[in-house]
């Protein structure tokens, strides 16, 4: 559904009459496309404290396509290492280093700061590592024009060619709605793309609840990257599901992955072992707590977290999920804020986010699989396109974008765990949310 307060204020009466009445001032965001595919202009490389990794972290920034300089007049993006900041007083050299340039930053640019996991025996360190997230959070808030703010932790015993894959999403139009999050990597061996114009290249990538919306869109991307797409969703919806896979020269496979047999037959339509597995499938039976009859409780219950567990536990065990697998699962702000009337829907995501955070590490040290979670916030689909008015403003407003997200900004992220070169990327939640308010 076409957002038209966003069209209002690219025009120049909008614009005079939001700013008149302090009304949001959303931007157009700038999305990958063929003919867009990264940020227009250089790359701000700046530190803060006496960083141990300088050297490596300017190798891997080379690798992002843009151009990495020490000084810009207009830098597309801005890399912020503050890995050496290990005190209050350090803290002062975080804003003397980004308090000059950050109002230079290009529209719809990217920020991203490095920091180090906040440690326990050292209190000044993690009381100065942890002050970063704050930061942020709030700058990310304050730069506008379609500009992002991430903060990137590297673990202290990795190197920053872990940090390839993602600073590639990071600052490049993949990751548009995706701003204020922290990211924590591991020390596991990232893995490697041959093509990064086809990363998954040679990969086989299951997607469920595929027939439309976010799952289309997240399948469609996997493709665009090479991946050989199984799209599954309910034999009710085989219509659509076939359409879809035909667009993308995918496998449609019709299935209720509620179904005792799911995951037997999941493996059996890929008989060489998947690669990547997302969990997308997920229904919403909204109705506040003293109105809910069991019924709907169970059912989502059922479809969006207890198939979740059930298929994940019989994939892993029985190998079907092959070694440098993706496990890509997908949440939502509802389950980290809570919503009116979804309890169920909003347990069933939260279950998602400890499903990750507890069999992340295990997956990896015993299968070689990650697991990761997408979280998405008001993102315009057909089902977001049907609530009242007013409800649907406030989901687009209140978020540092000012604006909804589209399926396509939850593909790309799902996308960017997908990758074989992500391996150091494990048991995180990522909101796609354009740092919505709630839950902030």
């Amino acid at each position: 559904m076409a957002d038209r307060y966003l069209h209002l204020t690219g025009t120049a009466p909008g614009r005079f009459l939001t700013r008149r009445l302090g009304l949001p001032q959303p931007a157009p965001l700038r999305r990958w496309t063929l003919e867009t595919p990264r940020l227009d202009g250089p790359l701000l490389h700046l530190t803060a404290g006496t960083p141990a990794i300088r050297d490596g972290l300017a190798k891997v920034l080379a690798t992002t396509g843009l151009t990495v300089e020490t000084r810009a007049a207009r830098p597309a993006g801005i890399v912020l290492d503050a890995t050496g900041v290990t005190s209050a007083r350090g803290l002062a050299e975080v804003h003397a280093a980004l308090h000059p340039v950050v109002r230079s930053l290009a529209p719809g640019g990217r920020i991203v700061v490095i920091g180090t996991p906040p440690t326990v025996e050292d209190h000044h360190q993690a009381a100065a590592q942890q002050a970063l997230e704050g930061f942020v959070r709030s700058l990310g808030k304050e730069v506008g024009r379609g500009s992002t703010v991430q903060l990137l932790r590297l673990p202290a015993d990795g190197t920053p060619e872990a940090a390839e894959s993602t600073l590639r999403f990071l600052l490049s139009p993949r990751s548009a709605y995706v701003s204020g999050q922290v990211i924590e990597l591991t020390a596991a061996a990232p893995g490697s793309v041959p093509d990064w114009a086809a990363p998954l290249a040679g990969r086989t990538a299951l997607v469920t609840g595929a027939a439309r919306g976010i799952g289309a869109s997240v399948a469609s991307v996997l493709a665009r990257d090479g991946a050989h797409v199984i799209a599954l969703d309910i034999p009710g919806a085989q219509d659509d599901l076939v359409r879809t896979a035909d667009r993308l020269g995918a496998t449609a496979l019709p299935l209720d992955i509620t179904a005792p047999d799911a995951a037997a037959r999941i493996a059996a339509a890929a008989p060489d072992g998947l690669d990547v597995l997302v969990h997308n499938a997920g229904i919403t039976r909204d109705r506040r707590l003293a109105n809910m009859p069991a019924e709907r409780w169970a059912q989502v219950i059922e479809i969006n977290l207890d198939s979740v567990l059930r298929t994940t536990d019989e994939l892993l065990a029985s190998g079907a999920l092959n070694r440098g697998g993706r496990i890509v699962a997908t949440a939502s702000i509802a389950g980290i804020a809570g919503n009116d009337g979804q309890t169920n829907y909003a347990a069933s995501k939260a279950g998602v986010i400890g499903l990750v955070r507890s069999l992340g590490p295990r997956a990896a040290a015993e299968h070689g699989v990650t697991v990761n979670a997408v979280a998405p916030g008001f993102i315009e689909t057909r089902m977001t396109a049907a609530v009242p008015f007013l409800i649907r403003e406030a989901g687009r407003r209140m978020n540092s974008l000012s604006q909804g997200g589209l399926p396509a900004d939850v593909a790309e992220a799902v996308a960017w765990f997908a990758q074989p070169a992500s391996g150091a990327v494990n048991g995180q939640v990522l909101r796609v949310c354009g740092q919505s308010l709630l839950g902030a």
